[in-house]
C-alpha cells in the first residue's frame, strides 16, 4: 500500500493544474485580499491567511475524488482489484494520499503570511494551525472520493468545484462571516468548512478548538465517510 501511496503522490504533484489551481491560487487570493487599501491590518492579515489556507485544503483534498473518477474511467480501479490489496487498502490509500497533497496548499498560504504579510506568531502556534488544518482536511477528502465513486469524472470535476465555492463562502474562509446576514451567520456555524477554518483560527489565538467545533467537524466526518463507503460499495458493482 506505500507504493501505491507514493505512485498517486507523486501523479497528483505532476499535475500542472493543480500546482496552479490547488497551490498557486490561494496564494494569489491571500495576497490580493489581504494587500487591498492601505494593507495594515495585522488581524486581518491572520484570519485570511487561515481562512486560505483552509480553502486551498479544501480544493486539494475535493481534488482526491477528481482523480478516482478518472482512474474509473481508463481501467485503473479493475488493475487495482486484481492485486493483492483489499478494497479497504484501495480506499484508505486514496485517503492517505488526500492527507499529503493538503500539505503543499496548507504550507504556500502559511509562507506567503510569514515571508511576504508579516504575520507573527510562535512556532507552537505556526505547528498548531499545520496540524489542525492538515486533520481537519479529511472530511473533505472523504467527501472527494465519494464524488469520484459514485460520479463520471467529467460531473465529478464540476460537483467538486460546486463543493469547493459552495463551502468556502458559505464557510466564511473568504470572507468574515461577520460580514453576513444573521440568518447565513448562523447557517454558516453548522458548515464543516466554517468549522475548519475555526480549528486554526483557535492555534493563532492560543486556544483549544471549541468542542462545538470539534462536534460539528466530527458529525460530517461520519457523514461523508458513510457516503464514500457507500458509493465505492457501488462502484464495485457497476466497474
Amino acid at each position: 500500500m506505500l507504493d501505491y501511496l507514493r505512485l498517486e503522490v507523486r501523479r497528483t504533484l505532476r499535475d500542472v493544474g493543480f500546482v496552479i489551481f490547488g497551490i498557486g491560487m490561494p496564494v494569489l487570493m491571500y495576497l490580493l485580499f489581504t494587500n487591498l487599501g492601505d494593507g495594515s491590518d495585522r488581524e486581518w492579515k491572520t484570519a485570511a491567511m487561515v481562512g486560505l489556507a483552509a480553502y486551498g485544503a479544501l480544493g486539494a483534498a475535493l481534488g482526491t475524488g477528481t482523480g478516482v473518477a478518472e482512474d474509473k474511467t481508463i481501467g485503473w480501479l479493475r488493475q487495482l482489484r486484481v492485486t493483492p490489496m483489499t478494497p479497504r487498502e484501495v480506499v484508505l490509500g486514496r485517503a492517505l494520499t488526500g492527507s499529503v497533497i493538503v500539505l503543499p496548499a496548507i504550507c504556500s498560504v502559511l509562507l506567503a503570511g510569514a515571508l511576504v504579510n508579516g504575520v507573527r506568531m510562535s512556532a507552537g502556534a505556526w505547528v498548531a494551525v499545520l496540524v489542525l488544518l492538515w486533520l481537519g482536511a479529511l472530511p473533505f477528502t472523504l467527501l472527494g472520493i465519494g464524488n469520484g465513486y459514485r460520479l463520471t469524472a467529467q460531473t465529478t470535476g464540476v460537483v467538486n468545484v460546486a463543493c469547493n465555492l459552495g463551502l468556502s463562502i458559505v464557510g466564511g474562509l473568504w470572507f468574515p462571516v461577520e460580514a453576513f446576514p444573521g440568518w447565513l451567520r448562523s447557517l454558516s456555524g453548522f458548515t464543516p468548512s466554517n468549522r475548519f477554518a475555526a480549528l486554526g483560527r483557535s492555534a493563532t489565538e492560543g486556544a483549544l478548538p471549541s468542542l462545538a467545533t470539534v462536534g460539528v467537524l466530527v458529525a460530517w466526518l461520519l457523514v461523508f465517510g458513510s457516503y464514500a463507503a457507500a458509493s465505492y460499495r457501488r462502484s464495485a458493482r457497476t466497474v
